[in-house]
């Protein structure tokens, strides 16, 4: 990697280093947060469901941000939303307010983060190739989800520290003060390399043309298709059982105050998710293809989860919990490489907010459906049938790789879009 590349790299890692970290203080405690402030289980897991609709009704929206005015516009519009419907939050548990103040700016929320959605990792790959990197991402990416995994690690620690030391608020407080840091480190750190925005359209018909390009570069496309359908069910799946998790397993430690094990549950996640950037590129090494790496995360994802559902011993809860994440998290700077080496520089961030709209749109149904179990079966039936749920994503990811692409049996230049299929 030349010099260049390296500054590159240190300023994404520095930025991922401080948004997750300020978005981590409350992901040990959210859920509880939500369940303080009055709302049932359904209505807190609801809750989340409009953050991820507002994901999805804003991705293409926030798209156009990123590809007409430059990613570095769309991250520190993201900072600011971020920072301003944090503190709603913490406004809202204050007066109790009613459910749907709390749909309102859990959808502000969801816009927050569609502006870092897709721009960030299209700034990072347009860049590196810029510089002349010349690698495969999997390293790249995988060192970012390290630094993402520390700062979620430290971050959520301290939140359930902090919340148990003072109270369920403090947390949203500290996110608000590091996102305004970001946004001062963001504006003299970044700038857009190896993309020109285009400002020529109306938004109106940008939307409609970040649209189209997200479709016939994206869902046109069949082994990217694929790997965006799986999308609904594994990172549905992903949400709810990252939050469920902090009730859970407070259920089974005994104690429905104890805080810190929430925010243990969120480090366990951090830790794993360190360990799954680390190993990501050495367990692609060790396969011809990275959709075998995805085929197997996923059912093994699932079947710790059926598991997961039908333990009750809490430390037995806490080894399954880290195995779950391990796995989750190795699987997610392949898929990312595999996606980015077959999508064109000048749609990347199109493509890619297009993936996450797909995701989301998957948490804004498994959310409610699967927090309406654990009101009715309780949290372990949830778990078990988020795990199932999981399974559907299989057949998609083995679609994907029935289409031969080169971008899944070689490591291409970052930017470099290999979609020609192999000779069979």
């Amino acid at each position: 990697m030349n010099a260049a590349a390296r500054k590159i790299q240190r300023i994404f890692l520095t930025l991922t280093l401080g948004n997750t970290l300020a978005a981590s203080f409350i992901w040990g405690i959210n859920t509880l947060f939500l369940l303080d402030a009055g709302l049932s289980n359904l209505e807190a897991f609801a809750a989340n469901a409009f953050f991820t609709a507002g994901m999805v009704l804003f991705e293409v929206p926030t798209g156009v941000v990123a590809d007409g005015w430059g990613r570095r516009i769309s991250f520190l519009l993201g900072t600011v939303t971020l920072a301003v419907s944090t503190y709603l939050y913490y406004v809202l548990w204050q007066l109790s307010a009613p459910f749907w103040a709390w749909a309102v700016v859990s959808v502000l929320l969801g816009l927050g983060f569609t502006f870092f959605s897709g721009a960030v990792e299209a700034w990072l790959v347009d860049a590196l190739r810029f510089s002349g990197y010349e690698g495969g991402l999997e390293a790249v990416l995988g060192r970012g989800q390290m630094v993402s995994g520390g700062a979620m690690l430290v971050g959520s620690v301290a939140g359930g520290v902090i919340a148990q030391a003072t109270n369920l608020g403090v947390p949203f407080l500290l996110r608000v003060g590091v996102l305004l840091a970001m946004f001062a480190v963001a504006f003299g750190l970044m700038r857009d390399v190896g993309f020109t925005p285009d400002r020529s359209a109306r938004p109106l018909q940008a939307s409609r043309a970040v649209l189209a390009a997200s479709i016939e570069n994206g869902l046109k496309n069949p082994p990217v298709r694929y790997v965006m359908l799986a999308a609904p069910f594994s990172a549905g799946v992903g949400i709810y059982v990252f939050y469920a998790l902090q009730p859970y397993l407070l259920e089974l430690f005994g104690d429905p105050r104890a805080y810190s094990v929430a925010g243990l549950a969120a480090a366990i996640v951090a830790g794993a998710e360190v360990v799954g950037g680390w190993l990501a590129p050495r367990i692609r090494g060790l396969v011809r293809k990275r959709t075998t790496v995805l085929v197997a995360c996923s059912i093994m994802g699932a079947l710790i989860l059926v598991m997961l559902g039908f333990t009750r011993v809490f430390w037995v809860a806490l080894v399954l919990l880290a195995l779950w994440a391990l796995v989750f998290s190795a699987g997610i700077p392949v898929r990312q490489a595999y996606l980015n080496d077959m999508i064109a520089s000048k749609q990347r961030a199109t493509v890619l907010s297009f993936d996450s709209l797909m995701g989301s749109s998957g948490g804004v149904v498994v959310q409610p459906v699967l927090g309406r179990a654990a009101d009715v079966y309780g949290y372990a039936a949830s778990l078990a049938i988020s795990g199932v749920i999981e399974l559907i994503a299989v057949p998609f990811l083995l679609a994907s790789r029935r289409q031969h692409a080169l971008a899944d049996q070689t490591i291409a230049s970052a930017g470099t879009p290999n979609t020609e299929p192999q000779p069979s």
